[in-house]
């Protein structure tokens, strides 16, 4: 007879007893999804994207665009985009969990979160309400692009983001995203 496996569950306040270790400690749906710090290419890339989109959206006032972001739901949900953007009518002494309206969520896909980012991340950010969700790949250069559940799509030279609620179109060129990387 086959002995079940019990996997731990967690909250968002157990998330605070973790040790500050350089790993990136995240929880969904209570299940904990830890990944290793990340390498200089992926925090370049989504430095260079953070940038890209800071330079039309913060002066405007629009936008609040940070990174790393948190996406919380109490009491089992806490995830960590590498870039998110959301709006400015949230003060920045907003606590994450008071945040309910997520824009834009970005993951650079690294060796140790691309399954999980692919596989489930994605489909949670958006479940979540986030309203757009990009991973970026840094092997093919492409980023795949979601607006909802199931429908990816797949760029490789500009994305055209168009802020919520407003006719500002933020252009993103992916060849200046990924310049002089491997």
């Amino acid at each position: 007879m086959g002995m079940g496996v019990s996997v731990p569950r967690y909250t968002v306040d157990d998330l605070e007893r973790f040790p500050d270790d350089g790993n990136r400690y995240e929880l969904l749906d209570g299940v904990l999804l830890v990944t290793t710090a990340p390498a200089a290419r992926h925090q370049i890339v989504a430095n260079r994207l953070q940038v890209q989109l800071s330079i039309p959206l913060v002066p405007t006032k629009i936008a609040h665009v940070v990174g790393p972001g948190v996406v919380v739901r109490k009491p089992n949900t806490q995830l960590q985009p590498d870039v998110l953007v959301y709006p400015a009518r949230f003060s920045p002494t907003t606590d994450w969990p008071k945040i309910d309206d997520q824009w834009l969520a970005i993951e650079v896909l690294s060796r140790s979160s691309r399954i999980y980012d692919r596989e489930f991340k994605r489909d949670a950010y958006l479940a979540l309400g986030v309203r757009e969700v990009w991973l970026v790949d840094l092997r093919a250069k492409t980023v795949e692009v979601s607006r909802t559940r199931g429908a990816v799509k797949t760029v490789s030279d500009v994305i055209r983001w168009r802020v919520p609620g407003k006719s500002l179109i933020v252009t993103i060129d992916l060849a200046a995203v990924f310049a002089g990387l491997p």
